[in-house]
């Protein structure tokens, strides 16, 4: 084990087929749906697909997937797999006490890519849980970083066409380094990276995570543009 910049890795970390972490309430992902699909009709004011069945296909510690009968706005009747998801916080932390800013990126083991990736800091939103509160717990979990200023910078959908999962990416800084409190399965190297750097490593696909990339290329835009970061 060795400690840098605040963040843990455990070497010897035994593997464990999912987080812990436990699944949603129905009544929290009906919260959720409704609240997405009130948004999506306030901010367009068209259609939207009319849900006519529904059934839980799995479900799992982290999401669950449905099988849906709906009718699409153009009338077409169809079938829709949905990964249900609780949403994630994602952390844009930066260090710009120095002359040029620095990203807090972490690098770890992506089964799923089967593959290490560099990556912002981030995590699954509990049930009930605010976005905001969780990215901080999630920093300071994953990398032992604790911020004294939160912005919100990026609201999105990772994957839409089958994912309802909604990523918030909160811009943090005046940070403080501390120790990391990493969960048994996670085995994370991290350290503060000088944005030229991540920029370069995004345009060279060294980071190929989508996250990361559109956070780092906001904050990159808007050093660029002169906007405030306050």
């Amino acid at each position: 084990m060795f400690r840098s910049l605040g963040c843990a890795r455990y070497e010897n970390s035994r593997p464990l087929p999912y987080s812990g972490e436990t699944m949603p309430s129905k009544k929290h992902q009906s919260r959720k749906l409704a609240s997405s699909r009130k948004l999506r009709k306030t901010s367009s004011g068209a259609k939207k697909a009319a849900v006519l069945s529904s059934k839980t296909v799995f479900k799992g510690p982290v999401f669950s997937v449905s099988s849906d009968r709906v009718r699409e706005p153009g009338g077409i009747v169809t079938r829709r797999d949905v990964v249900r998801h609780s949403g994630s916080a994602v952390i844009l932390a930066v260090d710009d006490s120095g002359p040029e800013p620095r990203v807090l990126l972490e690098r770890q083991y992506r089964y799923a890519a089967e593959d290490y990736l560099w990556e912002l800091p981030a995590g699954r939103v509990d049930p009930g849980e605010k976005a905001l509160a969780g990215a901080k717990r999630e920093l300071l979990e994953e990398t032992g970083y604790r911020a004294a200023k939160w912005k919100q910078a990026l609201f999105f959908y990772p994957s839409p066409g089958f994912l309802d999962e909604t990523m918030t990416v909160y811009l943090a800084r005046g940070l403080t380094a501390g120790d990391a409190q990493p969960e048994e399965d996670e085995s994370i190297e991290c350290r503060l990276t000088p944005l030229s750097q991540a920029l370069a490593m995004v345009r060279s696909g060294e980071i190929c995570d989508g996250k990361t990339i559109a956070s780092v290329l906001w904050l990159a835009e808007n050093l660029r543009s002169g906007s405030s970061l306050e």
